[in-house]
């Protein structure tokens, strides 16, 4: 078996393992450790993540990811720049440049400290070929090009110290939702997904939301109602208590249901607990202000009424060659 198919192989097996995660003791042991260090990474949050990455890594889709891509002979070191804000957030990337047989020093988020170590070392295991390819440090040392992700305020500062290399600098985006009032009741629930998994943590979370004019708001509420679990999660309810005072302070207009609020405003990215929402008045209309807004949309979904959108409820469970900023990794890689 060539190296190509056994790493295709290996990445088959650990989307095996995400999917059997119930069956693996280090799994939840990391679990327990994980949400120790980070309140956010619940049991929900984390096997979110697991279940959605168990899907992703799949036969064909692997097999349609890597096609026509091999390990490349020129080897180069990659430093990756990993956030911490959803579970396995930067898994992608590692399993990029594993792929590609470059390098990889990663600098892991203090918010995610153990799961990434622990799929590199399953990945060893399978393919001792790549042992050493991936490490893990506190800080990036003679790197030839670098993959970083984080917010808006972060981004800057990567431009800046990383302008004179090769780079993939990702800044804060959002999932949209459109609404035509079509929608069945389980598509409605399905959204409700789409906007709290993670805790709307998420640069895939639905937070803008546009409806047509007279939209009943009722039904959002009524489809976030199954995701009602959020509240178990005290730094959610913190959130949720303080932005909630904002907007009463500030006296804005707001609806609210006991766990999240929903406020008419034409930015795109929400505090967490709230999503903000606009009308429109023709699609043509929209398509021109999602044109225009484009750098600060991951993904768009609707019932089909605009073009490359997706389905309520796969925001969480995107392709593996559906690259984050539509970059493709990959490519980047190989073109090193």
């Amino acid at each position: 078996m060539s190296l190509r198919q056994k790493k295709i192989q290996s990445l088959i097996k650990l989307g095996d393992l995400f999917s059997n995660f119930n069956k693996n003791k280090s799994i939840s042991t990391l679990q327990n450790k994980s949400e120790i260090n980070n309140g956010w990474f619940t049991k929900w949050n984390v096997e979110t993540a697991l279940l959605a990455w168990g899907n992703s890594l799949n036969k064909e889709d692997v097999n349609l990811w890597l096609e026509g891509y091999t390990t490349i002979k020129n080897t180069k070191k990659v430093g990756l720049i990993s956030a911490g804000n959803i579970p396995f957030v930067g898994l992608h990337d590692i399993l990029s440049v594993w792929f590609s047989g470059h390098k990889a020093i990663v600098k892991l988020s203090s918010k995610d400290l153990y799961f990434l170590p622990h799929i590199v070392s399953f990945l060893e295991s399978e393919c001792p070929e790549t042992t050493g390819q991936i490490v893990f440090s506190e800080k990036l040392e003679k790197f030839d090009a670098v993959i970083a992700t984080g917010s808006d305020n972060s981004a800057r500062y990567f431009d800046y110290y990383f302008k004179g290399i090769p780079n993939i600098i990702r800044k804060n985006r959002n999932g949209v939702a459109i609404l035509d009032g079509g929608e069945t009741q389980d598509q409605i629930e399905s959204l409700g997904y789409d906007i709290l998994a993670h805790y709307g943590l998420g640069c895939r979370n639905v937070s803008k939301l546009f409806i047509p004019k007279g939209y009943d708001l009722n039904l959002i509420f009524g489809g976030l109602y199954n995701y009602s679990n959020v509240m178990e999660s005290f730094k959610y309810v913190n959130n949720y208590d303080y932005n909630k005072a904002v907007f009463l302070m500030s006296e804005f207009d707001f609806l609210d249901n006991g766990f999240f609020m929903l406020k008419n405003d034409s930015k795109f990215s929400s505090p967490l607990a709230t999503a903000f929402y606009s009308e429109y008045d023709s699609i043509k209309a929209l398509n021109a202000t999602l044109k225009e807004n484009i750098e600060k949309i991951q993904c768009v979904v609707s019932n089909q009424i605009i073009k490359n959108s997706i389905s309520f409820g796969e925001t969480q469970n995107p392709k593996l060659f559906e690259y984050a900023d539509g970059i493709n990794t990959l490519e980047f890689l190989n073109n090193l």
